[in-house]
């Protein structure tokens, strides 16, 4: 009985904000690259289609990066048969198999506008000898 009533005090003792931001610790996966708006990325996604998954790769310009921890997300464009296509990412998520860095673009700023009415120039970082330039 007394046993009983340590093991639920103790339960109680711990922070609920501890405890939370634990098991959002363990969600996080940790070889993602740093990705930023203006960037081109591959994501692989894990689609399932009636008892069979597969992966399937969608490549294009991440436009904004929301949030962050396990809430970030990334909306990626493409242009698919002349048609502009937009998916949102949550990185962190199981679906998302890997994120791979394609190149690193320099955009000015932090979301980017698709319509073309809006003159945006992508410009390619320059890549050292190790592959990718630094940020900043």
């Amino acid at each position: 009985m007394l046993l009983e009533s340590l093991y639920f005090v103790s339960a109680l003792t711990i922070p609920m904000n501890d405890l939370l931001n634990t098991l959002a610790r363990e969600q996080l996966k940790a070889d993602l690259p740093e990705i930023r708006p203006g960037d081109t990325v591959r994501v692989s996604v894990r689609v399932v289609e009636g008892n069979r998954e597969r992966l399937q790769n969608f490549e294009g310009t991440v436009l904004r990066v929301r949030n962050g921890g396990v809430d970030k997300q990334i909306t990626v464009r493409r242009i698919a048969s002349g048609v502009g296509v937009e998916r949102t990412f949550m990185v962190h998520s199981p679906r998302v198999e890997k994120i791979e860095l394609v190149r690193h673009g320099h955009a000015r700023r932090a979301v980017i506008d698709p319509r073309p009415s809006i003159n945006l120039c992508l410009r390619q970082r320059h890549a050292q000898a190790d592959g990718f330039a630094p940020r900043g």
